[in-house]
């Protein structure tokens, strides 16, 4: 049983093109994501994900650790027989939702781990980068990440730096306990918008060797897009040319477009599902807010060029009438256009970059992705 490996194939300025080799396949990068937090992408059969060409799905360690219990899961045979996806799955180290159940940081947030609510009974819990690391070799999961600590956007410059030592000094203590053969473990780069830290940061990180890097710290609340592209920035020109860089909850178009160009692989995030059960759309023009009153009537798909099978099947008016009716399909069919559409953006980036034209592509595809903004 192998680990991942990646192989970067072509580069155009700092956007890659390349190949993640997976005991389920190969699969080419850049590449979105989908969601599965409890494993299950919310409202879709894994049928229905992979018919959106789907590669690495994501699970979620805090919530399969509270339910069903990562013993169950190891008992079904692990993640993929238990959710039924014969594809790579990465999972999460839970870090994100534990530092937002923790209320008091200077209390909670000690040198062994976080302490914190249940957000279901309210029993304590204590996470560690241990227990965190011990979850995610019974879900057996493809990738595991490291527990990092998630400060947030508003941490001034020395908090991110004790915080960023305390991340590496947990990364050091998950990877001694890291004992699944075949399961990649990623160390996270934090440091927000500071150029120093995220240095600092991403040299200490890689300098433990892991399988693959993430950067962190990227779509918290609050943070500016500015401050989002320069934590990017200031991370990538010091990761290895021969692993995996992944960013982690960015799923707008326009931010994979930016991630891409400075030199990020793969992307997830639970956006594409979360708005279609308001209403969304992704277009080529922007979001479309089938809510609204113009659609009643309207028999034309979500987007003319899309081949997925919501609009190789469905009218813009069926589907309002699922949404504002509140029938469950309505979101599902919007979240399989989501997912397609941001898929198929990823196909079509990977394409400009072996082509050499990424830059090109990029500035088309915002200029009229900002075009009929509503």
């Amino acid at each position: 049983m192998k680990k991942i490996k990646y192989n970067l194939i072509r580069q155009d300025g700092n956007a890659r093109y390349g190949e993640i080799e997976t005991r389920y396949g190969t699969y080419e990068t850049p590449m979105f994501m989908p969601v599965g937090t409890r494993a299950s992408v919310k409202g879709l059969t894994p049928d229905q994900v992979k018919e959106c060409s789907s590669g690495i799905a994501l699970a979620n360690t805090y919530h399969l650790w509270l339910r069903p219990g990562e013993d169950i899961v190891q008992k079904c045979g692990g993640l993929h027989k238990f959710m039924n996806y014969d594809r790579p799955i990465l999972t999460d180290s839970g870090g994100f939702q534990v530092f937002s159940l923790a209320k008091n940081k200077e209390k909670d947030i000690t040198e062994e781990g976080v302490h914190f609510k249940s957000h279901i009974d309210g029993m304590n819990l204590l996470l560690t980068p241990e227990k965190s690391i011990e979850i995610q070799n019974k879900l057996d999961s493809d990738i595991a990440m490291s527990f990092d600590e998630c400060p947030p956007a508003s941490a001034d410059y020395e908090y991110l730096k004790n915080s960023i030592e305390r991340t590496l000094r947990w990364a050091e203590r998950g990877k001694k306990v890291h004992n699944n053969p075949h399961q990649a473990l990623f160390g996270i780069v934090q440091g927000g918008p500071h150029k120093d830290l995220r240095k600092y940061s991403a040299e200490k990180t890689v300098e433990m060797d892991f399988d693959g890097y993430s950067i962190g710290g990227v779509a918290n609340d609050g943070e500016s897009k500015e401050d989002m592209y320069k934590a990017i920035d200031y991370s990538t020109p010091y990761l290895p040319k021969d692993k995996v860089r992944y960013l982690m909850g960015v799923g707008e178009p326009i931010d994979i477009l930016e991630g891409v160009e400075r030199g990020v692989d793969i992307f997830d995030c639970v956006l594409p599902t979360r708005i279609a059960r308001h209403g969304q759309a992704f277009t080529r023009e922007g979001k479309k807010n089938l809510n609204n009153a113009q659609y009643i009537e309207d028999l034309r798909p979500i987007e003319d060029e899309c081949d997925c099978y919501c609009c190789k099947n469905f009218s813009r008016a069926y589907i309002r009438h699922l949404i504002t009716v509140g029938e469950s399909l309505g979101g599902t069919l919007l979240s399989i256009h989501n997912i397609r559409f941001l898929i198929k953006m990823t196909e079509e980036i990977r394409e400009s970059i072996k082509e050499g034209r990424f830059l090109k592509y990029k500035e088309n595809f915002i200029k009229k992705y900002n075009s009929k903004k509503k």
